[in-house]
Protein backbone atom coordinates (compact mmCIF):
# COMPACT_ATOMS: atom_id res chain seq x y z
CA UNK A 1 0.00 0.00 0.00
CA UNK A 2 1.25 3.21 -0.85
CA UNK A 3 1.52 5.91 2.25
CA UNK A 4 2.00 9.50 2.10
CA UNK A 5 4.86 11.35 2.61
CA UNK A 6 4.79 11.88 6.14
CA UNK A 7 4.70 8.14 7.23
CA UNK A 8 8.56 8.76 6.83
CA UNK A 9 8.86 12.31 6.99
CA UNK A 10 7.38 12.06 10.70
CA UNK A 11 9.71 9.19 11.74
CA UNK A 12 12.97 9.85 13.45
CA UNK A 13 15.09 8.42 11.01
CA UNK A 14 18.87 8.73 10.67
CA UNK A 15 18.36 9.34 6.85
CA UNK A 16 16.85 12.71 7.44
CA UNK A 17 20.15 14.16 8.55
CA UNK A 18 22.03 12.73 5.79
CA UNK A 19 20.19 13.14 2.40
CA UNK A 20 18.79 16.34 2.79
CA UNK A 21 19.71 17.08 -0.94
CA UNK A 22 17.10 14.05 -1.87
CA UNK A 23 13.79 14.02 -3.23
CA UNK A 24 11.39 11.75 -1.80
CA UNK A 25 9.76 9.83 -4.42
CA UNK A 26 7.56 7.51 -2.55
CA UNK A 27 6.64 5.29 0.57
CA UNK A 28 5.21 2.12 0.55
CA UNK A 29 3.97 -0.23 3.61
CA UNK A 30 5.32 -3.71 3.23
CA UNK A 31 3.26 -6.64 4.27
CA UNK A 32 6.22 -7.97 6.37
CA UNK A 33 4.73 -8.55 9.93
CA UNK A 34 7.26 -9.38 13.15
CA UNK A 35 7.94 -8.59 16.18
CA UNK A 36 10.77 -5.24 17.07
CA UNK A 37 13.70 -7.18 15.46
CA UNK A 38 12.84 -8.60 12.55
CA UNK A 39 14.46 -5.75 10.29
CA UNK A 40 17.33 -7.79 9.90
CA UNK A 41 15.32 -11.01 8.38
CA UNK A 42 13.92 -8.00 5.98
CA UNK A 43 17.29 -6.83 5.12
CA UNK A 44 18.26 -10.31 4.44
CA UNK A 45 15.16 -11.16 1.88
CA UNK A 46 15.61 -7.76 0.11
CA UNK A 47 19.35 -8.45 -0.36
CA UNK A 48 19.37 -12.66 -1.31
CA UNK A 49 20.20 -13.96 -4.38
CA UNK A 50 17.23 -16.17 -4.75
CA UNK A 51 14.87 -13.61 -6.69
CA UNK A 52 12.10 -14.38 -5.05
CA UNK A 53 11.25 -10.45 -4.15
CA UNK A 54 11.57 -9.70 -7.89
CA UNK A 55 9.19 -12.88 -8.83
CA UNK A 56 6.39 -10.68 -10.72
CA UNK A 57 6.59 -11.10 -14.34
CA UNK A 58 5.97 -7.28 -15.35
CA UNK A 59 8.54 -6.23 -12.27
CA UNK A 60 11.61 -8.63 -14.01
CA UNK A 61 10.75 -7.20 -17.30
CA UNK A 62 10.52 -3.92 -17.06
CA UNK A 63 13.85 -4.29 -14.84
CA UNK A 64 15.02 -5.85 -18.12
CA UNK A 65 14.25 -3.34 -20.30
CA UNK A 66 15.60 -0.63 -17.99
CA UNK A 67 19.07 -2.42 -18.10
CA UNK A 68 19.15 -2.98 -21.78
CA UNK A 69 17.90 0.87 -22.24
CA UNK A 70 20.42 1.87 -19.90
CA UNK A 71 23.09 -0.39 -21.50
CA UNK A 72 21.92 1.08 -25.07
CA UNK A 73 22.41 4.78 -24.13
CA UNK A 74 25.34 4.72 -21.65
CA UNK A 75 23.62 5.15 -18.41
CA UNK A 76 25.05 2.92 -16.18
CA UNK A 77 28.66 3.36 -17.79
CA UNK A 78 32.11 2.80 -15.76
CA UNK A 79 32.55 6.34 -14.56
CA UNK A 80 28.59 6.87 -14.10
CA UNK A 81 27.97 5.16 -10.68
CA UNK A 82 28.83 5.55 -6.66
CA UNK A 83 32.46 6.63 -6.14
CA UNK A 84 32.82 8.18 -9.74
CA UNK A 85 30.09 10.74 -10.43
CA UNK A 86 28.50 10.95 -7.47
CA UNK A 87 30.37 10.30 -3.97
CA UNK A 88 28.85 7.60 -1.80
CA UNK A 89 26.37 8.34 1.01
CA UNK A 90 28.93 6.78 3.28
CA UNK A 91 30.82 9.94 3.40
CA UNK A 92 28.05 11.67 5.03
CA UNK A 93 28.05 9.05 7.66
CA UNK A 94 28.49 10.22 11.64
CA UNK A 95 31.35 8.39 13.45
CA UNK A 96 28.25 6.58 15.01
CA UNK A 97 27.27 5.00 11.87
CA UNK A 98 30.51 4.93 10.40
CA UNK A 99 31.51 2.52 13.37
CA UNK A 100 28.74 0.30 12.74
CA UNK A 101 28.03 -2.77 10.34
CA UNK A 102 26.77 -1.25 7.03
CA UNK A 103 24.82 -4.43 6.23
CA UNK A 104 24.56 -6.43 3.22
CA UNK A 105 25.22 -5.55 -0.95
CA UNK A 106 22.31 -6.76 -2.46
CA UNK A 107 23.72 -10.29 -4.30
CA UNK A 108 21.05 -9.29 -7.42
CA UNK A 109 20.68 -5.47 -7.84
CA UNK A 110 23.20 -2.87 -8.33
CA UNK A 111 22.79 -1.41 -4.88
CA UNK A 112 25.38 -0.90 -2.15
CA UNK A 113 24.62 -0.81 1.38
CA UNK A 114 25.43 2.30 3.33
CA UNK A 115 24.54 1.47 7.03
CA UNK A 116 22.23 -0.11 8.93
CA UNK A 117 20.84 0.21 12.33
CA UNK A 118 17.88 -1.63 14.41
CA UNK A 119 15.06 -0.28 12.62
CA UNK A 120 16.70 1.33 9.01
CA UNK A 121 18.48 0.00 5.76
CA UNK A 122 19.67 2.38 3.62
CA UNK A 123 21.48 1.29 0.53
CA UNK A 124 22.25 3.24 -2.69
CA UNK A 125 22.69 3.42 -7.03
CA UNK A 126 23.90 5.70 -8.98
CA UNK A 127 23.75 6.00 -12.72
CA UNK A 128 23.74 8.82 -15.56
CA UNK A 129 20.21 9.58 -14.32
CA UNK A 130 20.39 9.80 -10.69
CA UNK A 131 21.25 9.08 -7.49
CA UNK A 132 19.01 6.75 -5.80
CA UNK A 133 18.39 6.16 -1.63
CA UNK A 134 16.43 2.88 -0.94
CA UNK A 135 15.42 3.26 2.94
CA UNK A 136 14.14 0.40 4.60
CA UNK A 137 12.55 0.83 7.86
CA UNK A 138 10.59 -0.90 10.65
CA UNK A 139 7.88 0.95 12.13
CA UNK A 140 5.79 -0.27 14.65
CA UNK A 141 1.57 -1.49 12.85
CA UNK A 142 -0.03 0.05 15.85
CA UNK A 143 -1.42 -3.41 16.69
CA UNK A 144 1.38 -4.46 18.71
CA UNK A 145 3.31 -5.86 16.23
CA UNK A 146 5.73 -4.13 13.51
CA UNK A 147 6.41 -4.34 9.35
CA UNK A 148 8.73 -2.49 7.23
CA UNK A 149 8.50 0.59 5.31
CA UNK A 150 10.11 0.78 1.90
CA UNK A 151 11.05 4.78 1.08
CA UNK A 152 12.62 5.84 -1.93
CA UNK A 153 14.65 8.78 -2.21
CA UNK A 154 16.37 10.40 -5.83
CA UNK A 155 18.48 12.98 -6.35
CA UNK A 156 18.19 13.67 -10.23
CA UNK A 157 21.21 14.44 -12.31
CA UNK A 158 20.40 17.48 -14.12
CA UNK A 159 17.08 18.36 -16.47
CA UNK A 160 17.37 14.93 -18.10
CA UNK A 161 17.52 12.76 -14.45
CA UNK A 162 14.22 15.36 -13.66
CA UNK A 163 12.94 13.93 -17.58
CA UNK A 164 13.46 11.06 -16.60
CA UNK A 165 12.31 9.95 -13.03
CA UNK A 166 8.97 12.13 -14.68
CA UNK A 167 8.50 9.83 -17.37
CA UNK A 168 8.98 6.29 -15.40
CA UNK A 169 6.93 7.83 -13.05
CA UNK A 170 3.86 6.05 -13.85
CA UNK A 171 5.70 2.95 -14.51
CA UNK A 172 6.51 2.78 -11.06
CA UNK A 173 3.58 3.26 -9.53
CA UNK A 174 1.68 0.97 -11.93
CA UNK A 175 3.41 -1.75 -12.73
CA UNK A 176 6.58 -1.48 -10.47
CA UNK A 177 5.98 -1.59 -7.11
CA UNK A 178 2.42 -2.54 -6.66
CA UNK A 179 3.34 -6.29 -8.05
CA UNK A 180 6.90 -6.06 -6.49
CA UNK A 181 5.37 -4.95 -3.23
CA UNK A 182 3.10 -8.02 -3.42
CA UNK A 183 6.18 -10.17 -4.03
CA UNK A 184 7.71 -9.00 -0.88
CA UNK A 185 4.44 -9.75 0.88
CA UNK A 186 4.31 -13.21 -0.58
CA UNK A 187 8.20 -13.87 0.36
CA UNK A 188 7.85 -12.76 3.92
CA UNK A 189 5.30 -15.24 4.17
CA UNK A 190 6.50 -18.28 3.10
CA UNK A 191 9.68 -17.30 5.18
CA UNK A 192 7.60 -17.40 7.75
CA UNK A 193 5.67 -20.53 7.49
CA UNK A 194 8.19 -22.30 5.30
Amino acid sequence: MKLPNTAHTSRPWRIHELAGDFELEDVWALATPGGPDGLAQLVRQFTSDDGSHQSALVVRTLFAIRWKLGALLGWDKPGSGIGTRVPSLRDRLPADLRDMPRGPDSETLPFTSVYQTDTEWVSEIANRTMHGLMHIGWVPDGAGSYRGQMAVLVKPNGWFGKAYMAAIAPLRHVLVYPPLIRAIGRDWQMRATG
